[in-house]
């Protein structure tokens, strides 16, 4: 549950990046990185194909990803 409460949160962010610029990465908060649990949020979503990951927190949201955020 709280897995998925950090993904939502996360895709949201990711999403309004998204919009305003697809190749933009997002520098994810400190204690965000340092979680576990978000960090295996981010894995799953980018074992999916919904982020990019281009260093340890900082991500993009991919068209994938942007498509089922969207869906």
């Amino acid at each position: 549950m709280l897995q998925e409460t950090l993904e939502n949160g996360v895709l949201d962010t990711l999403a309004h990046s998204y919009e305003q610029d697809p190749g933009q990465f997002v520098s994810l908060p400190k204690p965000m990185v340092d979680s576990s649990v978000a960090r295996m949020a981010i894995a799953e979503l980018r074992n999916c194909g919904y982020v990019e990951e281009q260093v340890r927190g900082v991500v993009r949201l991919t068209a994938l990803g942007y498509k089922a955020y969207k869906g």
